[in-house]
């Protein structure tokens, strides 16, 4: 397989991963827990109001990856705010992490894939 047509496909995952937890775990509130880990974090008493709001970040985060608008800010900013959240998550409620400390794993995987795509997969125009 060719570098451009796996890039390609990463992008659409990538944005496919912050759609999935945006829209549908977050907005359309599929997966409470997203909501329970908000309220823990911040506050319990506005934790829907915040998880809609992250949610709908998380699906202008898809819009910015696909526009192709400055990726390497897009792939930074992804970057940043993964490792922020899940150290966040790490410090303050393991106990409430789908995979305890092991969600660490998957986040820097994540980020491994992002980082890769963007800076070693895609096709460098002149």
């Amino acid at each position: 397989m060719n570098k451009k047509y796996l890039h390609t496909i990463l992008i659409y995952l990538i944005a496919c991963v912050w759609l999935i937890n945006g829209l549908f775990c977050k907005v359309f509130n599929l997966v409470p827990k997203h909501q329970e880990i908000v309220g823990k974090i911040i506050d319990s008493n506005y934790s829907r109001e915040l998880t809609v709001i992250i949610g709908m970040l998380e699906i202008v985060m898809v819009i910015w990856i696909i526009s192709n608008y400055k990726p390497k800010l897009n792939v930074i900013t992804q970057i940043i705010i993964v490792m922020v959240m899940n150290i966040i998550e790490l410090l303050l409620i393991p106990d409430m992490l789908l995979w305890g400390k092991f969600n660490m794993v998957f986040a820097v995987l994540f980020v491994l894939i992002v980082y890769i795509n963007e800076f070693s997969l895609k096709i460098k125009t002149a």
